[in-house]
Protein backbone atom coordinates (compact mmCIF):
# COMPACT_ATOMS: atom_id res chain seq x y z
CA UNK A 1 0.00 0.00 0.00
CA UNK A 2 1.30 3.15 -1.03
CA UNK A 3 2.78 5.95 1.76
CA UNK A 4 0.33 9.02 1.11
CA UNK A 5 2.30 12.90 1.93
CA UNK A 6 2.55 14.00 5.77
CA UNK A 7 1.18 17.20 4.49
CA UNK A 8 -2.03 15.45 4.06
CA UNK A 9 -2.37 16.61 0.71
CA UNK A 10 -3.51 13.77 -0.48
CA UNK A 11 -0.70 12.66 -2.77
CA UNK A 12 1.57 9.48 -2.54
CA UNK A 13 4.85 10.49 -0.64
CA UNK A 14 8.01 9.68 -2.37
CA UNK A 15 10.84 10.56 0.01
CA UNK A 16 11.11 10.57 3.62
CA UNK A 17 12.91 13.58 4.83
CA UNK A 18 16.24 12.88 6.86
CA UNK A 19 15.81 15.68 8.80
CA UNK A 20 12.35 14.93 10.27
CA UNK A 21 11.50 11.74 9.21
CA UNK A 22 8.03 13.43 7.24
CA UNK A 23 7.24 11.66 4.00
CA UNK A 24 6.03 13.67 1.50
CA UNK A 25 5.58 14.24 -2.00
CA UNK A 26 7.42 15.94 -4.13
CA UNK A 27 5.86 19.76 -4.05
CA UNK A 28 5.18 19.66 -0.39
CA UNK A 29 9.38 18.76 -0.02
CA UNK A 30 9.79 21.69 -2.43
CA UNK A 31 7.64 23.95 -0.27
CA UNK A 32 9.05 22.64 3.18
CA UNK A 33 12.76 22.68 2.07
CA UNK A 34 12.48 26.37 0.79
CA UNK A 35 10.27 27.70 3.17
CA UNK A 36 12.82 26.72 5.95
CA UNK A 37 15.91 28.23 4.68
CA UNK A 38 13.43 31.88 4.04
CA UNK A 39 12.61 31.17 7.85
CA UNK A 40 16.40 31.18 8.78
CA UNK A 41 16.75 33.98 6.37
CA UNK A 42 14.31 36.09 8.30
CA UNK A 43 14.77 35.15 11.37
CA UNK A 44 18.89 35.75 11.72
CA UNK A 45 17.80 38.93 9.35
CA UNK A 46 21.01 38.21 7.04
CA UNK A 47 20.03 40.80 4.34
CA UNK A 48 18.47 44.23 4.41
CA UNK A 49 16.56 45.57 1.19
CA UNK A 50 18.80 46.53 -1.72
CA UNK A 51 21.73 44.44 -0.47
CA UNK A 52 24.14 43.54 -3.16
CA UNK A 53 25.05 39.88 -2.49
CA UNK A 54 27.82 37.65 -4.12
CA UNK A 55 26.70 33.62 -4.31
CA UNK A 56 30.04 31.59 -3.68
CA UNK A 57 29.92 29.12 -6.88
CA UNK A 58 31.85 26.53 -7.23
CA UNK A 59 29.61 24.46 -9.93
CA UNK A 60 28.89 21.70 -6.81
CA UNK A 61 25.36 20.65 -5.35
CA UNK A 62 25.50 23.18 -2.28
CA UNK A 63 26.39 26.43 -4.14
CA UNK A 64 24.31 25.27 -7.05
CA UNK A 65 21.20 24.90 -4.96
CA UNK A 66 22.04 28.13 -2.65
CA UNK A 67 21.70 30.06 -6.57
CA UNK A 68 18.81 28.59 -7.28
CA UNK A 69 17.15 29.04 -3.67
CA UNK A 70 18.81 32.83 -3.14
CA UNK A 71 17.12 33.65 -7.12
CA UNK A 72 13.99 31.80 -5.97
CA UNK A 73 13.48 33.85 -2.35
CA UNK A 74 14.74 37.00 -3.64
CA UNK A 75 11.81 36.81 -6.68
CA UNK A 76 9.36 35.09 -4.31
CA UNK A 77 9.46 37.17 -0.86
CA UNK A 78 11.13 40.45 -2.97
CA UNK A 79 14.28 40.37 -0.58
CA UNK A 80 14.51 43.19 -3.59
CA UNK A 81 18.56 42.01 -3.17
CA UNK A 82 20.69 42.74 -6.32
CA UNK A 83 23.08 39.25 -6.86
CA UNK A 84 26.33 38.53 -8.47
CA UNK A 85 27.90 34.83 -8.81
CA UNK A 86 31.88 34.41 -7.43
CA UNK A 87 33.87 31.90 -8.46
CA UNK A 88 37.45 31.09 -7.43
CA UNK A 89 39.51 28.85 -10.02
CA UNK A 90 42.16 27.09 -7.92
CA UNK A 91 44.20 26.00 -11.10
CA UNK A 92 43.07 21.66 -10.68
CA UNK A 93 43.04 20.56 -13.68
CA UNK A 94 40.18 18.06 -14.89
CA UNK A 95 38.30 19.05 -11.72
CA UNK A 96 37.74 22.86 -11.28
CA UNK A 97 38.29 23.70 -14.98
CA UNK A 98 34.92 21.07 -15.93
CA UNK A 99 33.15 22.39 -12.84
CA UNK A 100 33.74 26.16 -13.86
CA UNK A 101 31.80 25.32 -17.07
CA UNK A 102 28.97 24.13 -14.74
CA UNK A 103 29.08 27.77 -13.31
CA UNK A 104 28.66 29.40 -16.49
CA UNK A 105 25.81 27.32 -17.56
CA UNK A 106 23.99 28.23 -13.78
CA UNK A 107 24.89 32.28 -15.04
CA UNK A 108 22.86 31.68 -17.98
CA UNK A 109 20.19 29.28 -16.68
CA UNK A 110 19.28 31.94 -13.28
CA UNK A 111 20.23 35.17 -14.91
CA UNK A 112 23.20 36.04 -12.77
CA UNK A 113 26.26 37.94 -13.45
CA UNK A 114 29.25 36.27 -12.99
CA UNK A 115 32.75 36.77 -11.58
CA UNK A 116 35.95 34.59 -11.36
CA UNK A 117 38.95 34.98 -9.71
CA UNK A 118 41.62 32.87 -10.60
CA UNK A 119 44.94 31.35 -7.74
CA UNK A 120 47.30 32.45 -10.77
CA UNK A 121 45.91 35.65 -11.15
CA UNK A 122 45.70 36.43 -7.53
CA UNK A 123 49.04 34.35 -6.06
CA UNK A 124 51.15 33.15 -9.18
CA UNK A 125 50.63 29.97 -8.44
CA UNK A 126 47.99 26.97 -9.52
CA UNK A 127 46.93 23.69 -6.68
CA UNK A 128 48.34 21.84 -9.59
CA UNK A 129 51.93 23.44 -9.22
CA UNK A 130 51.23 23.92 -5.30
CA UNK A 131 50.81 20.18 -4.96
CA UNK A 132 53.89 19.55 -7.49
CA UNK A 133 55.84 21.29 -4.46
CA UNK A 134 54.20 20.32 -1.26
CA UNK A 135 52.82 16.67 -1.96
CA UNK A 136 49.04 16.01 -0.66
CA UNK A 137 49.76 15.83 2.77
CA UNK A 138 48.76 19.72 3.54
CA UNK A 139 47.77 20.70 0.48
CA UNK A 140 44.44 21.63 2.13
CA UNK A 141 45.77 23.96 3.96
CA UNK A 142 46.94 26.46 1.20
CA UNK A 143 43.79 25.94 -0.59
CA UNK A 144 41.46 26.64 2.29
CA UNK A 145 43.73 30.17 3.25
CA UNK A 146 43.86 30.98 -0.65
CA UNK A 147 40.04 30.86 -1.20
CA UNK A 148 38.72 32.40 1.47
CA UNK A 149 41.08 35.23 1.21
CA UNK A 150 40.12 35.33 -2.99
CA UNK A 151 36.27 35.25 -1.78
CA UNK A 152 36.96 38.31 0.20
CA UNK A 153 39.44 39.87 -2.92
CA UNK A 154 36.59 39.33 -4.67
CA UNK A 155 33.91 40.93 -2.81
CA UNK A 156 35.67 43.89 -2.46
CA UNK A 157 36.38 44.27 -5.84
CA UNK A 158 32.26 43.53 -6.51
CA UNK A 159 31.78 46.20 -4.04
CA UNK A 160 28.73 43.87 -2.45
CA UNK A 161 27.34 43.71 1.11
CA UNK A 162 27.76 40.52 1.87
CA UNK A 163 28.76 36.91 0.73
CA UNK A 164 26.79 33.72 1.08
CA UNK A 165 28.58 30.62 1.12
CA UNK A 166 26.52 26.79 0.66
CA UNK A 167 28.10 25.62 4.13
CA UNK A 168 25.07 23.02 5.43
CA UNK A 169 24.87 22.09 8.69
CA UNK A 170 26.99 18.60 8.48
CA UNK A 171 29.77 20.89 6.67
CA UNK A 172 29.01 23.31 10.42
CA UNK A 173 28.96 20.29 12.41
CA UNK A 174 32.08 18.75 11.17
CA UNK A 175 33.81 21.88 12.14
CA UNK A 176 32.72 21.67 15.41
CA UNK A 177 33.92 17.89 15.52
CA UNK A 178 37.51 19.64 14.02
CA UNK A 179 37.93 22.20 16.34
CA UNK A 180 37.13 20.13 19.45
CA UNK A 181 39.54 17.23 18.70
CA UNK A 182 42.17 20.30 17.75
CA UNK A 183 41.58 21.94 21.04
CA UNK A 184 40.37 25.05 19.31
CA UNK A 185 37.42 25.74 21.63
CA UNK A 186 37.88 29.60 21.76
CA UNK A 187 36.42 28.62 17.93
CA UNK A 188 33.80 26.72 18.70
CA UNK A 189 31.06 29.29 19.09
CA UNK A 190 32.47 31.60 15.97
CA UNK A 191 31.91 27.76 13.55
CA UNK A 192 28.76 28.15 14.43
CA UNK A 193 27.60 31.38 13.71
CA UNK A 194 25.02 31.91 10.93
CA UNK A 195 26.89 35.52 10.36
CA UNK A 196 30.59 36.19 10.54
CA UNK A 197 31.30 39.79 10.41
CA UNK A 198 33.29 42.66 11.48
CA UNK A 199 34.09 46.59 10.92
CA UNK A 200 36.86 45.93 8.53
CA UNK A 201 35.38 42.84 6.43
CA UNK A 202 32.65 42.18 4.54
CA UNK A 203 29.77 40.01 6.14
CA UNK A 204 29.38 35.97 5.30
CA UNK A 205 26.20 34.50 5.96
CA UNK A 206 25.13 30.85 5.84
CA UNK A 207 21.15 30.00 5.03
CA UNK A 208 22.36 25.92 4.78
CA UNK A 209 23.18 26.27 8.49
CA UNK A 210 20.64 24.25 9.66
CA UNK A 211 19.99 22.31 6.18
CA UNK A 212 20.96 18.91 5.61
CA UNK A 213 23.24 17.91 3.07
CA UNK A 214 21.30 14.51 2.20
CA UNK A 215 17.97 17.09 1.54
CA UNK A 216 20.21 19.58 -0.60
CA UNK A 217 20.93 16.20 -2.73
CA UNK A 218 17.33 15.35 -3.15
CA UNK A 219 15.93 18.92 -3.84
CA UNK A 220 18.83 18.72 -6.67
CA UNK A 221 18.18 15.98 -8.07
CA UNK A 222 14.23 16.33 -7.67
CA UNK A 223 14.26 19.75 -9.31
CA UNK A 224 16.67 18.07 -12.31
CA UNK A 225 19.49 21.23 -11.27
CA UNK A 226 22.45 21.22 -13.45
CA UNK A 227 25.52 20.62 -11.09
CA UNK A 228 28.90 18.88 -10.98
CA UNK A 229 29.33 15.92 -8.90
CA UNK A 230 32.97 14.94 -8.82
CA UNK A 231 34.85 15.04 -5.79
CA UNK A 232 38.29 17.29 -5.54
CA UNK A 233 40.75 15.46 -6.73
CA UNK A 234 43.47 16.43 -4.25
CA UNK A 235 41.14 15.97 -1.06
CA UNK A 236 41.17 12.19 -0.18
CA UNK A 237 43.46 12.63 2.90
CA UNK A 238 41.44 16.00 4.01
CA UNK A 239 41.18 16.00 7.84
CA UNK A 240 37.64 16.97 7.89
CA UNK A 241 37.36 13.69 5.92
CA UNK A 242 38.32 11.84 8.79
CA UNK A 243 35.59 14.04 10.96
CA UNK A 244 32.77 13.17 8.43
CA UNK A 245 33.16 9.83 9.03
CA UNK A 246 32.97 9.96 12.21
CA UNK A 247 29.17 11.93 12.32
CA UNK A 248 28.06 9.80 9.70
CA UNK A 249 28.83 7.06 12.26
CA UNK A 250 27.14 8.44 14.76
CA UNK A 251 23.92 9.63 12.69
CA UNK A 252 23.03 5.70 12.30
CA UNK A 253 22.54 5.55 15.87
CA UNK A 254 21.05 8.98 16.78
CA UNK A 255 18.96 10.95 13.71
CA UNK A 256 19.22 14.32 15.26
CA UNK A 257 23.15 14.29 15.26
CA UNK A 258 24.23 16.83 13.04
CA UNK A 259 21.62 19.32 14.78
CA UNK A 260 22.83 18.28 17.95
CA UNK A 261 26.30 18.72 17.68
CA UNK A 262 25.75 21.88 16.20
CA UNK A 263 23.13 22.97 18.92
CA UNK A 264 25.93 22.08 21.38
CA UNK A 265 28.47 24.43 19.75
CA UNK A 266 26.38 27.34 19.77
CA UNK A 267 25.35 26.99 23.64
CA UNK A 268 29.02 26.39 24.08
CA UNK A 269 30.28 28.91 27.03
CA UNK A 270 34.16 29.77 26.23
CA UNK A 271 36.13 31.33 29.33
CA UNK A 272 38.69 34.09 28.99
CA UNK A 273 41.25 32.38 28.91
CA UNK A 274 39.69 30.21 25.85
CA UNK A 275 38.81 33.50 24.00
CA UNK A 276 42.64 35.37 25.05
CA UNK A 277 43.86 32.78 22.23
CA UNK A 278 41.03 33.57 19.55
CA UNK A 279 42.81 36.92 18.32
CA UNK A 280 40.58 39.58 17.25
CA UNK A 281 40.11 40.46 13.32
CA UNK A 282 42.79 43.15 11.79
CA UNK A 283 44.75 43.28 8.63
CA UNK A 284 47.85 41.93 7.34
CA UNK A 285 50.46 44.55 7.09
CA UNK A 286 52.14 42.90 3.95
CA UNK A 287 48.50 42.98 2.05
CA UNK A 288 46.28 45.17 3.49
CA UNK A 289 43.70 42.30 3.88
CA UNK A 290 41.85 40.53 6.71
CA UNK A 291 44.31 38.68 8.93
CA UNK A 292 44.00 37.62 12.39
CA UNK A 293 47.89 38.05 12.54
CA UNK A 294 50.73 40.85 11.58
CA UNK A 295 50.75 39.17 8.44
CA UNK A 296 48.06 36.94 7.16
CA UNK A 297 48.47 32.88 6.50
CA UNK A 298 48.57 33.81 2.63
CA UNK A 299 51.31 35.67 2.03
CA UNK A 300 53.13 33.35 5.01
CA UNK A 301 52.12 30.38 2.67
CA UNK A 302 52.99 32.59 -0.58
CA UNK A 303 56.55 33.41 0.73
CA UNK A 304 57.02 30.32 1.38
CA UNK A 305 56.61 28.50 -1.46
CA UNK A 306 58.19 31.73 -3.22
CA UNK A 307 61.49 31.09 -1.46
CA UNK A 308 61.39 27.03 -1.88
CA UNK A 309 60.06 26.94 2.07
CA UNK A 310 56.67 24.99 1.56
CA UNK A 311 56.33 24.13 5.08
CA UNK A 312 56.56 27.63 5.99
CA UNK A 313 53.28 28.62 7.11
CA UNK A 314 51.92 24.90 7.52
CA UNK A 315 51.03 24.22 11.60
CA UNK A 316 51.84 26.17 14.30
CA UNK A 317 52.66 29.69 13.58
CA UNK A 318 55.41 29.31 16.35
CA UNK A 319 57.65 26.87 14.51
CA UNK A 320 58.49 29.47 11.29
CA UNK A 321 58.17 32.56 13.09
CA UNK A 322 62.13 32.65 13.06
CA UNK A 323 62.36 31.99 9.26
CA UNK A 324 59.60 34.44 8.57
CA UNK A 325 60.88 37.06 10.66
CA UNK A 326 64.18 36.86 8.74
CA UNK A 327 62.01 37.16 5.65
CA UNK A 328 60.36 40.18 6.59
CA UNK A 329 64.08 41.72 7.58
CA UNK A 330 64.73 40.92 4.15
CA UNK A 331 62.10 42.48 2.38
CA UNK A 332 61.54 38.59 0.86
CA UNK A 333 58.10 38.41 1.72
CA UNK A 334 56.82 39.70 -1.59
CA UNK A 335 54.04 42.17 -3.08
CA UNK A 336 51.35 40.93 -4.93
CA UNK A 337 49.57 43.11 -7.36
CA UNK A 338 45.95 43.56 -7.27
CA UNK A 339 44.29 41.71 -10.44
CA UNK A 340 40.76 42.77 -11.77
CA UNK A 341 38.86 40.33 -14.01
CA UNK A 342 35.64 41.46 -15.87
CA UNK A 343 32.05 40.46 -14.97
CA UNK A 344 30.44 38.22 -17.54
CA UNK A 345 26.63 38.41 -18.38
CA UNK A 346 24.05 35.94 -18.73
CA UNK A 347 24.00 35.04 -22.43
CA UNK A 348 19.94 36.13 -22.51
CA UNK A 349 20.97 39.77 -22.13
CA UNK A 350 23.94 40.01 -24.84
CA UNK A 351 26.34 36.70 -25.56
CA UNK A 352 30.12 37.47 -25.00
CA UNK A 353 28.67 40.79 -22.96
CA UNK A 354 31.20 41.87 -20.38
CA UNK A 355 31.87 45.02 -18.34
CA UNK A 356 35.36 45.69 -16.69
CA UNK A 357 34.79 47.04 -13.00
Amino acid sequence: MPVLCSSKCGKKAILKRPKTGDALCKECFFWAFETEIHFTIVQAKLFQEGEYVAIGASGGKDSTVLAYIMKTLNDRYDYKLKLVLLSIDEGITGYRDDSLETVKRNRDQYGIPLKILSYEDLYGWTMDKIVAQVGLKNNCTFCGVFRRQALDRGAMQLGVNKIVTGHNADDIAETVIMNILRGDIARLQRCTAITTASDDMISRCKPFKYTYEKEIVMYAYFKKLDYFSTECIYSPNAYRGYARAYIKDVEKIRATAIIDIIHSGEQMMVGDKAKAKCPEQGTCKECGYISSQEVCKACVLLAGLNKGLPQLGVGKSSKHKKTLEELQLQGKMGKREEVNTPLSYPVTQGEGNTENL
